[in-house]
């Protein structure tokens, strides 16, 4: 384990410690997704950097990041996840226009741009991988994630049965397979230059229950907990009004973790959220 991990994996003061890490050691998915986006991305001393997001963002990934080393620049196209992620990482965050996702930095600017899951949020995913060509520099890497859209997985067929649909998410499509990211990069003249995945069965499954839950059941009985494309608590005051829940939950988390470690035997094949690292040639 290199420093730089063990300082993001030493606990921290409860009384202290931000509430979005507290959920965040509770996110399967979230923590999976932080280990392959940390790995793909590397080192990254002395460089800018770039992380764009669109809500479901609480701060707890920003936070990682920025620990990480580099110079960090955040982007997120909810209003709320922009307080979020100043509040945990005490930096300015732009706003981003779903619609007109203009970028207001300088063209050749970063050595590395990341989007996480916002291309299935966009009405035209082009003027966004557009946007990021253009601020990326020459040699940079541009990293992007959605989830696979793949519709004959077993928890996306699940999903469907059990009613939650894309809406329920926010999205605006499914999501983008790895040919389809690379596709989309190409026709920029980015160069796609690897790929990775994450999220297997199990925990897809685990975290779509959870998400089920929240949408169907607890947001329903509560006026702080209803918002549009919201699958998990997303502020102080949510988390608050699902406090007894999330408690039987935090009990019940060592169980669930290991659960989902059965992904482990069934390794083969992509995972239910993809990753393409391209670069600007």
């Amino acid at each position: 384990m290199n420093s730089t991990t063990a300082k993001l994996e030493k606990p921290q003061s409860p009384d202290i410690e931000p509430w979005q890490l507290r959920m965040f050691r509770r996110s399967l998915k979230k923590q999976q997704k932080s280990r392959a986006l940390l790995e793909v991305l590397g080192t990254v001393e002395g460089q800018k950097c770039l992380l764009i997001t669109c809500g479901d963002n609480n701060g707890a990934l920003n936070w990682h990041f920025k620990n990480r080393g580099g110079s960090w620049t955040w982007a997120d196209a909810e209003e709320d996840s922009v307080g979020h992620i100043k509040e945990v990482t005490r930096d300015p965050v732009t706003k981003l226009d779903k619609e007109a996702p203009c970028l207001p930095f300088p063209d050749d600017y970063f050595d590395v741009v990341m989007t996480i899951d916002v291309h299935e949020h966009l009405t035209s995913p082009h003027e966004i991988n557009v946007e990021l060509a253009r601020v990326v520099k020459t040699g940079g890497r541009i990293i992007v994630t959605t989830p696979s859209g793949d519709q004959t997985k077993m928890a996306n067929r699940i999903k469907k049965w059990v009613g939650m649909r894309k809406e329920d998410y926010g999205h605006i499509v499914d999501g983008y397979d790895l040919p389809d990211l690379e596709k989309q990069l190409k026709n920029v003249s980015l160069l796609p230059v690897g790929c990775s995945s994450y999220s297997g069965f199990f925990t897809e499954t685990i975290e779509l229950m959870i998400n089920l839950a929240y949408v169907k059941f607890m947001a329903k009985r509560s006026k702080v907990l209803v918002r549009t494309g919201q699958i998990i608590p997303q502020s102080k005051e949510q988390m608050k009004a699902v406090e007894k829940s999330y408690k039987i939950y935090s009990v019940l988390y060592p169980f669930i973790r290991a659960l989902s470690k059965l992904d482990n035997l069934a390794s083969f094949g992509r995972g239910y959220a993809v990753i393409v690292v391209a670069t600007k040639a």
